[in-house]
């Protein structure tokens, strides 16, 4: 690693000060499990590191309706959080298979949608729940969808001294299910080959609300309109979900890489979309929580 300074502030306040200070040559880091092999390898070489283990303001989880979780939690933290097993159970089944427990214990989920790496299994559930994230710097907070913070590969909308302070997820609509769904390539710590959210409402027979996502398949996590339109208004049945899912080939642009070919994640990414559609449908009209 290249030499740096190591900078510890007590305060958010003091926290976003530093960062709007040193701009592009400071780096916050929480759990360190994705900056510091960045570091190592020479793409990122920040001049000033902004420790932020001591800002436990940004470490809690709160649910009001809404569920507020600071973007100092690990991912561990959330995935065993009564709060969320039971307002979005499908975002603590996520995290129960995202790498394994030293990872989990130690990466946070702020820390982890800063990191933007495409692959990642967080962005698709946070996606389908319709989640936002505040964005704190010296000039106030502003809020983005999770989708809309995603700009590139490994890049965000996040400007110099921001800094992501916490992830709301608003109350799921009623009659609602949520699924997640991931194809593993060999070993259950891996990254996906390709993964899939979706939130379906029902009204009756018919789908009234869709939200559908997808990760592993774009320089971005995705979320997947086309298959979302082809939901609204239907009867649920197993040919329109089938339907629907087969326009996720058409929206992703995924990466051939050692997990599989471009054309083999387009095809992946048909089946794992269905197979999210059915199990969030059930889940919808059993009346489960999302």
């Amino acid at each position: 690693m290249n030499a740096f300074e190591y900078l510890e502030p007590a305060t958010v306040d003091e926290a976003l000060a530093i960062l709007a200070e040193h701009g592009d040559d400071a780096r916050p880091i929480a759990g360190g499990t994705a900056l510091v092999n960045l570091m190592k390898q020479r793409l990122v070489q920040p001049a000033y590191l902004v420790g932020l283990r001591r800002l436990t303001d940004l470490s809690t989880i709160a649910a009001n309706g809404e569920l507020r979780l600071g973007a100092l939690c690990t991912h561990h933290e959330l995935e065993i959080s009564p709060h969320i097993q039971r307002a979005a159970p499908v975002l603590s089944e996520m995290l129960r298979r995202v790498a394994n427990i030293r990872v989990r214990s130690m990466a946070t989920i702020g820390g982890a949608l800063a990191h933007a790496d495409p692959n990642q299994d967080p962005p698709p559930v946070l996606i389908a729940l319709d989640a936002r994230v505040v964005v704190g710097s010296r000039g106030g907070e502003r809020d983005l969808q999770v989708e809309a913070l995603f700009t590139g590969y490994y890049e965000t909308a996040l400007a110099p001294g921001e800094l992501i302070t916490r992830i709301v997820i608003p109350a799921q609509p009623a009659a609602s299910g949520a699924a997640f769904t991931k194809m593993l390539p060999q070993t259950q710590d891996d990254y996906a080959t390709v993964s899939a959210a979706a939130r379906l409402t029902v009204d009756g027979e018919r789908i009234a609300d869709a939200r559908v996502a997808a990760g592993s398949v774009g320089e971005t996590p995705l979320r997947l309109r086309a298959v979302e339109r082809a939901l609204v208004g239907q009867v649920a049945a197993p040919a329109i979900l089938r339907d629907a899912a087969t326009l996720a080939g058409d929206e992703v642009d995924p990466l051939s890489d050692i997990r599989g070919s471009a054309a083999y994640k387009r095809a992946v990414a048909a089946v794992i979309v269905r197979r999210t559609l059915e199990q969030a449908l059930a889940r919808a009209r059993a009346g489960a929580p999302a």
